[in-house]
């Protein structure tokens, strides 16, 4: 899949294990900041984690960028591990290659410094480690398992490209092929696709081409092999864990298309999904978004600012990262940057991944000059990206 600078671009019902001491009290339309939520009825936090952890498969959805949704989890985790400490955390955030530097993390041999590089962070995933080290923390502080739940963006474009069966068993590191999607499903990611149809492929024409009906095809077969990877990690961890907990973006979680969906093709139906919600998104909830809805109060000021953007669009190259369309306005824009540059390295460090310049850039401080080494037809050039200066 495509990252843009600095981010990555892109129900069941609660089993009733333990009864609740009191009927449910109908709630406003969206749940108040620290309350629990299903259907629009508050409920007591303590019977409804209790509830949680009496599945096999928990899956806590997130909005990568957001630190209240991380705090959130991390709350949610603590809870749930208090209830059932046999549980293990599985995470969308690495490839399954990554699993040694998860067991050595957990295990108390790596440093932070050391567990980026050992686990190969910047490469697999966008988003600021920052976000999730206090998870990490805590899953090392307990010793909980963590489990490694992706497969590598590779895999999944070959899958997704070449069509399952083209791609030879030895290749797909076990991975069996998912469970057909929904028609809802579809509906939902061709509804996303239309929004961004470069995510599948920079070059599609307009929506009633046939290259971007194509394209569309490809971008659901990513998300399904996607979706079934991370159900399959979570299915082999069920069998060594009493609970696991799914952290994961809630694209993977809503409706019960995704994971769920996936989960319950492999026989694993016990789930239950949570997201965190506040009034900007909209009250009430859809129907069924969730099994349940944490609230979240007004946590825009605690959030970090917004890291530098650099603007563009990029796919990956054996020799770099190819640039695949740049923003209007943007830093890259101004920079001379432009469609199908090769950028080979930034601050004069290599980039070989989307994720190694994301790290670069979101070092930069505002009011600075970056240095980027860019091949364009095959000449080397340097070009410096100017970063705005923080407001007064």
């Amino acid at each position: 899949m495509p990252t843009i600078v600095p981010l990555p671009a892109l129900g069941l019902t609660l089993g009733l294990a333990l009864a609740l001491p009191a009927a449910p009290v109908m709630a406003d339309a969206c749940p108040a900041p620290g309350e629990w939520q299903r259907h629009g009825e508050t409920l007591a936090a303590d019977s409804l984690l209790s509830e949680l952890a009496a599945h096999r498969v928990v899956l806590l959805g997130e909005q990568h960028e957001r630190l209240a949704h991380h705090r959130w989890q991390l709350h949610t985790l603590a809870a749930l591990h208090a209830l059932e400490p046999g549980l293990a955390i599985g995470l969308e955030m690495l490839p399954r290659e990554a699993q040694p530097a998860l067991d050595a993390w957990v295990a108390g041999e790596l440093d932070e410094a050391g567990f980026l590089e050992a686990s190969g962070w910047h490469q697999a995933w966008g988003y600021d480690p920052a976000l999730y080290l206090p998870i990490l923390h805590f899953a090392r502080m307990h010793r909980i398992p963590l489990v490694a739940l992706n497969v590598t963006p590779e895999l999944r474009r070959r899958l997704a490209d070449e069509g399952w069966t083209a791609v030879p068993e030895a290749a797909r590191h076990g991975l069996s092929e998912p469970a057909p999607a929904s028609p809802a499903y579809r509906t939902a990611l061709a509804e996303v696709y239309a929004e961004h149809p470069e995510a599948a492929d920079p070059t599609a024409d307009a929506p009633d081409t046939a290259e971007n009906a194509e394209g569309l095809e490809r971008f659901i077969a990513a998300q399904l092999v996607w979706d079934r990877a991370m159900a399959e990690g979570l299915a082999r961890a069920a069998e060594q864990a009493p609970l696991v907990v799914g952290l994961m973006g809630e694209g993977h979680v809503r409706h019960g298309h995704g994971v769920p969906h996936q989960l319950a093709a492999l026989g694993i139906e016990a789930t239950s999904s949570a997201l965190a919600w506040d009034r900007e998104r909209g009250c009430p909830a859809p129907d069924g978004i969730a099994d349940a809805l944490f609230g979240l109060g007004d946590e825009a000021r605690h959030e970090p600012a917004a890291p530098p953007r650099l603007g563009v669009l990029l796919f990956p190259d054996e020799a770099g990262v190819r640039v695949a369309r740049v923003e209007p306005e943007s830093v890259a824009e101004a920079s001379g940057l432009v469609e199908d540059d090769l950028i080979v390295a930034a601050a004069g460090r290599p980039v070989a991944a989307a994720g190694e310049l994301v790290a670069i850039i979101r070092r930069q401080a505002p009011g600075t000059l970056l240095p980027l080494e860019v091949r364009r037809e095959g000449e080397a050039r340097e070009l410096l990206a100017r970063f705005p200066a923080e407001a007064p």
